[in-house]
């Protein structure tokens, strides 16, 4: 209980600072270098998703309700599994695992639910227009807020583009069009999510590692351990019956 306990509650600090700090001190839509100019290209971009991930949504304000109160029963699941792996004593790699998953889909619902209510400025969704409307100026906590219970933007603000260029102009379609691989931005919760789902697939793979010996296994075990016992024991005895 105290692994899951220290991962989720790390993970919820590290996630929550991050966003508060950079929605009351960075523009919407502003970025600066992680590791200064001319360095690797990772930033810090202040962005905000209103809907799913990737900033894909579906079904306007309903839609947005429906995904928010979907992603509150999943963490209610994984809660409750979580909890029964705990009371099980299972395996350390699968409890820290899913306390990731857990702690990060959690993260996220936190803005979903609450950051409409207590900040004054946010990125929200114009039903009668159907597109997003973001805002002007640094957020500031305050009420009334800018959105209603369960309909808050997620804050999101690592990107990485790892390689940026132009794709050659013989090329059919895409010619001379500027691309970024790996474009998305994301937030600390969704990194110990992919984390998470990245343990459970690699252990799962490894079985061996971290796991008590299987009830085939014990009597082996067992037998070999007798074995050096009584080996030991003949050693001392055979010293025993040499000593003056």
């Amino acid at each position: 209980m105290k692994r899951a306990l220290l991962v989720t509650f790390l993970v919820l600090l590290a996630d929550q600072a991050l966003k508060v700090w950079v929605k009351t001190h960075f523009f919407l839509g502003e970025y600066v270098p992680m590791f200064g100019e001319g360095g690797t290209k990772a930033y810090l971009q202040f962005v905000e998703n209103d809907g799913m991930a990737f900033g894909l949504r579906f079904g306007g304000n309903m839609g947005k309700l429906l995904l928010t109160l979907f992603r509150i029963v999943a963490v209610t699941v994984i809660g409750v599994i979580l909890l029964r792996l705990v009371r099980q004593k299972r395996e350390a790699w699968l409890i820290t695992s899913l306390s990731l998953i857990f702690a990060g889909a959690l993260g996220n619902i936190i803005d979903s639910a609450f950051y409409g209510l207590i900040f004054d400025k946010g990125t929200v969704f114009n039903s009668a227009t159907g597109s997003t409307m973001g805002y002007q100026g640094l957020a500031e906590f305050g009420t009334p807020g800018y959105s209603s219970f369960l309909h808050g933007s997620v804050v999101d603000m690592f990107y990485f583009p790892l390689w940026e260029g132009r794709f050659p102009q013989w090329l059919p379609i895409w010619g001379g069009q500027h691309f970024e691989f790996f474009r998305p931005v994301f937030n600390i919760a969704d990194a110990a999510i992919s984390v998470g789902v990245a343990m459970m697939i690699f252990m799962r793979r490894n079985p061996h590692h971290d796991a008590p010996p299987s009830a085939t296994e014990r009597p082996l075990q067992e037998d070999i351990n007798t074995a050096i016992q009584a080996d030991q024991l003949r050693q001392d005895a055979g010293t025993t019956e040499r000593d003056p």
